[in-house]
């Protein structure tokens, strides 16, 4: 099962294609899509069998709604969808309801500063720098320090 929302770049509209897999219709010949969006009734919204046994509807809902609903299988077998957006207790019947919420999700905050991987690159690296030759590293070392020689004092 699956709900595949889409909004309208208005942001007024939201269109959702339910999906009922063919492990949930469990062979069901028909499939109907019921909700409070449609007085729950169970004739309103027929979704269209696929080849492989599953069952799709496309529709569309006014957005930031939530809706509840189910789907039913050949008329009496009363289902939730797997992947609902939450579910919530029904209350008429002694079971839940699935919900689909269609609140037009916020848009990323963009950026004000410059996206270019060039730019990001260098601004996170060290510049490079050239390791010195073995031959300069020679010449600017500091001369090792002989050890002081330890002075005894003559036995007598």
């Amino acid at each position: 099962m699956s709900l595949n929302k889409t909004f309208s770049s208005d942001g007024k509209k939201c269109t959702v294609v339910f999906t009922v897999n063919p492990q949930a219709a469990s062979g069901a010949t028909k499939v109907h899509l019921v909700g409070d969006f449609n007085s729950w009734n169970t004739t309103a919204n027929p979704m269209k069998k696929g080849p492989d046994g599953s069952f799709t509807l496309k529709k569309q809902f006014e957005t930031n709604k939530e809706f509840q609903f189910r789907y039913v299988l050949d008329g009496n077998v009363w289902i939730n969808d797997w992947k609902a957006d939450k579910y919530v207790r029904s209350e008429i019947a002694n079971d839940d309801n699935s919900v689909l919420d269609t609140t037009v999700p916020k848009a990323p905050k963009v950026s004000k500063k410059p996206t270019s991987k060039a730019v990001t690159k260098n601004k996170d690296k060290k510049p490079a720098t050239k390791k010195p030759s073995a031959k300069n590293t020679a010449e600017k070392a500091p001369a090792a320090k002989k050890p002081a020689a330890k002075k005894t004092a003559a036995k007598k």
